[in-house]
């Protein structure tokens, strides 16, 4: 049930399990957004062992969610994921490359405006 507001106990080995377990819908955001921000699917797949959870939002709309740091290579983004705990996936809602003009260097704090 969508509804449902289960807060992952821990977000993010829930996350990772889901995504090494392939629990995951991509939404239409991300799929119309990863290709014009040059992020691949397989490198967001590929990077799950070294996500870090930066910010999280318990109360979003929809579904409690969760902004990831994620490393590929020498890139870094960042991804969102709503978590559906009672449905056991997540949902990849966006994905994007910190903007340094926003992020601090370890682009895991936001800067002060």
């Amino acid at each position: 049930m969508i509804n449902d507001r289960v807060v992952p106990v821990e977000p993010l080995a829930f996350i990772q399990d889901c995504v090494r377990g392939r629990r995951m819908l991509w939404t239409y955001h991300v799929n119309m957004r990863l290709r014009g921000r040059s992020i691949q699917r397989q490198e967001i797949l590929d990077a799950v062992d070294g996500y870090e959870v930066v910010e999280s939002y318990p109360g979003d709309k929809y579904l409690p969610s969760h902004l990831v740091l994620a490393r590929y290579g020498q890139e870094a983004f960042h991804i969102l994921f709503a978590t559906d705990v009672v449905g056991e996936n997540v949902r990849v809602i966006t994905a994007y490359r910190p903007d340094p003009d926003e992020w601090n260097p370890d682009l895991k704090t936001r800067r002060d405006t």
